[in-house]
């Protein structure tokens, strides 16, 4: 869907006359460039990513029902808290009368620490940094992209409202795979087949996925265009082909195949061509991920009877282990887009979700859940979280802590689960 947004030039009453150095990365997204105020603000790059980080005190007003409601959601998973206009860092004000209309401000005093660094200075009340005025599309979109663009124009890291989401519905002894708003709203059915599907995954910069189902009769991984409803059956070797995972170039696809009896981690063209078998083992290996400069596959295998991650170079090679310390039978890994960490599930008792940096070390448990998958920021996380004998997807901010549920598909009966966050 297109929209359009304006900019509101904003009235005199609203200048400072004290000195401002903005060290804010300004990027349109095809929208005009907005000028710097004139205050002052020093940046220190100073953040632990995984430390608990406090969020960005933000006052929202003058929307209302479904726009403050999207507004507010948005912001808690990007790192931002609503509070009083006393404790604010950051105003935004406005209005959706027939159309999505915002106002961004500085408090009074900033005084900021998240993943992007820290900020502090004086600058005078409600210093304009934007104002917008969207049309087009609906007005849920027109909300989120306002509040992409306060994420941007704040922390300099495009926002994720815009994204979207897969995962699989089970409604019983069957299951589909489903799109929809990275929130969970708008949902739409991929598949109609009343059959078990899983492990949906995107093919990055392409409105396209790949998943595993047994529509015909064996689990065999699929590719559909969503933009024509086309699909083909990509992978149907003898025995179980699954867990299907695209380098982020596009070119190649990961997958799980059992055609030489247990399952091992394969790599084949996109057409599927050059298929290589990469690993070896008596035992299963699961869940394979590409990192970010599509040279390494890492992916889930009970080697030597404890499971553990592991990556293997996509050209072949020795697996190498990597270190999961703190946490025990890691599993279902995916790989930051900005390279630095690993997401996983973690079974200790319950199910965990757990980052540790890519190279391996000290694992970190987040919250109770599992099947990660990264935002296109390396910061927003979402995963299936069981609430009573159903699952549920939330998103989660890492750094700050804070997690909101999605909107679930198909009512109170279903179980949501298997995310992929499309890049």
């Amino acid at each position: 869907m297109k929209y359009h947004a304006t900019f509101l030039a904003p009235t005199s009453a609203t200048c400072s006359p004290v000195r401002l150095i903005l060290t804010l990365f300004l990027c349109g997204l095809g929208l005009a460039k907005l000028s710097a105020q004139d205050d002052t603000i020093s940046i220190s790059r100073t953040a632990n990513f995984l430390g608990q980080t406090k969020p960005i005190p933000i006052c929202i007003s003058g929307f209302s029902g479904e726009v403050a409601s999207v507004l507010k959601f948005d912001l808690a998973v990007m790192g931002f808290i609503d509070v009083p206009l006393d404790a604010a860092q950051y105003i935004l004000s406005g209005s959706n009368n027939g159309n999505v209309q915002g106002q961004l401000s500085l408090g009074r005093t900033v005084s900021k620490s998240n993943a992007g660094g820290t900020i502090t200075g004086e600058v005078s009340p409600k210093s304009v940094l934007f104002s917008k005025s969207y049309s087009g599309a609906s007005i849920r979109a027109q909300a989120h992209r306002l509040a992409d663009d306060i994420v941007l124009k704040i922390t300099g890291v495009n926002g994720i409202a815009e994204t979207r989401i897969a995962f699989k519905v089970d409604t019983g002894p069957t299951s589909e795979i489903y799109i929809a708003d990275f929130d969970g709203h708008n949902p739409q059915a991929v598949t109609h087949d009343h059959t078990i599907v899983a492990a949906p995954c995107w093919v990055p910069g392409h409105f396209a996925l790949y998943y595993t189902s047994y529509k015909s009769g064996t689990p065999n991984i699929f590719f559909q265009n969503l933009s024509s409803g086309e699909r083909n059956n990509f992978a149907h070797y003898g025995g179980m082909n699954s867990s299907a995972a695209v380098s982020p170039d596009g070119r190649k696809v990961a997958m799980i195949l059992s055609k030489t009896g247990s399952p091992d981690v394969y790599v084949c063209d996109a057409d599927g061509g050059n298929l290589k078998q990469l690993t070896k083992t008596r035992e299963d290996e699961s869940s394979p991920c590409w990192s970010p400069d599509g040279r390494w596959i890492c992916f889930a295998s009970k080697i030597n009877e404890r499971r553990a991650l592991y990556k293997v170079s996509v050209d072949g090679g020795e697996p190498i282990r990597i270190p999961t310390s703190g946490v025990a039978s890691p599993s279902e890994p995916d790989w930051s887009p900005d390279g630095k960490w690993i997401a996983f599930t973690a079974q200790m008792g319950g199910f965990e979700i757990c980052v540790v940096p890519a190279q391996g070390g000290t694992a970190t448990p987040l919250v109770s859940g599992e099947d990660p998958s990264w935002a296109p920021n390396s910061r927003t996380l979402v995963y299936a979280r069981r609430n009573g004998g159903n699952r549920v997807l939330s998103l989660l901010d890492v750094p700050t802590k804070q997690y909101k549920d999605a909107s679930r598909v198909s009512g109170s009966a279903a179980s949501n689960s298997q995310p992929s966050w499309a890049r």
